[in-house]
């Protein structure tokens, strides 16, 4: 099935949820909550619920007959996802899924006591949500973005991709633990590679936009775009400052190459939300956050849009064309 018609398929269920009443008489209802960091609309995190509850309906919840899911989309404000953690967490849940670490702290600040399963968190032990990857010890654990690691591969395959790129501008969200993490993890690599590193925030919109002018005023510049919740929410204005300022760039996660950036290497996110469900199974029957492990990616790929590349006037290596997980023509 096409990925859109998937989303039209599952996601369009989302105004559904609610709907309690339609469970069959007799069986028991359990509680669902899910907290998810964009609008609504993005089609991106629809694919992500989708993939979540279709994974649940393999296990066997389905919604109006044994499971109520209860969701809340922040629209990419801080504010907002606060207000909607405590709006879930008053529903009393039984579990509650959250994508992305502004999520999860948010819940933190309301409970400590309902389950927590979180997909798509890059650093969840330096974030304080849990005591160790191996031993969680409170009421949360989950699957992780990416590890530290797959940070320093992302400034390697710009430097293949863009041989000449000499200046970096690596935008972060340093609100979050990852932040800071996957800054540094580039930073140990840099002067191997012979590049020097301009952090940018990505909170304020309009400051991603002046730091990325001024930077694009000299030559050989490139652009690494980390993993964050508000990357995500801001990722079509990030993509066209990229184009316009001809700026090479490589992105966390396949959705910012198929609304047309140039390159990205990182975890599949659908599969996490997949993955998810399963925790949130599990806890459902019985098993406690405490004592389910915090989970890495299994499944990373590389994507390349060859029509960005061309516009670029870069072309792409051989040995990174054979290599990639998909290439968008």
């Amino acid at each position: 099935m096409r990925r859109r018609e998937f989303i039209a398929m599952l996601g369009g269920a989302a105004a559904a949820w609610p709907m309690g009443a339609r469970a069959q008489r007799g069986e028991r209802m359990r509680q669902i909550g899910v907290l998810m960091p964009a609008a609504s609309t993005d089609s991106e995190y629809q694919a992500r619920m989708a993939a979540f509850v279709q994974e649940l309906q393999q296990l066997g919840w389905m919604d109006g007959r044994n499971a109520r899911i209860d969701s809340r989309w922040g629209g990419g404000d801080a504010d907002l996802i606060h207000k909607y953690a405590a709006e879930l967490v008053a529903l009393r849940p039984e579990v509650i899924m959250a994508v992305s670490s502004t999520a999860v702290a948010s819940l933190l600040q309301a409970t400590r006591t309902i389950p927590i399963v979180f997909a798509a968190v890059a650093d969840p032990v330096g974030g304080g949500y849990v005591e160790s990857l191996a031993k969680p010890g409170g009421n949360v654990t989950g699957f992780t973005a990416l590890e530290y690691a797959i940070a320093t591969k992302w400034l390697e395959l710009l430097k293949e991709i863009a041989p000449s790129v000499t200046r970096v501008a690596v935008l972060r969200d340093t609100a979050i633990a990852g932040g800071p993490g996957q800054f540094g993890a580039i930073q140990g690599v840099a002067p191997s590679l012979g590049v020097e590193l301009s952090p940018i925030d990505v909170r304020d919109a309009g400051e991603i936009e002046r730091r990325v002018a001024a930077f694009a005023r000299r030559s050989n510049g490139g652009l690494i775009v980390t993993g964050s919740p508000l990357a995500g929410v801001h990722r079509e204005r990030i993509i066209t400052l990229a184009a316009g300022h001809k700026l090479p760039a490589i992105y966390y996660e396949r959705f910012f190459v198929a609304d047309g950036g140039l390159i990205s290497y990182g975890a599949n996110f659908l599969d996490q939300c997949r993955r998810a469900a399963g925790y949130v199974d599990r806890i459902l029957k019985g098993e406690k956050p405490s004592d389910l492990p915090v989970q890495a990616p299994t499944k990373y790929e590389m994507v390349i849009n060859l029509k960005t590349a061309k516009a670029l006037g870069l072309t792409i290596p051989e040995t990174l064309l054979a290599t990639a997980d998909e290439v968008i023509q």
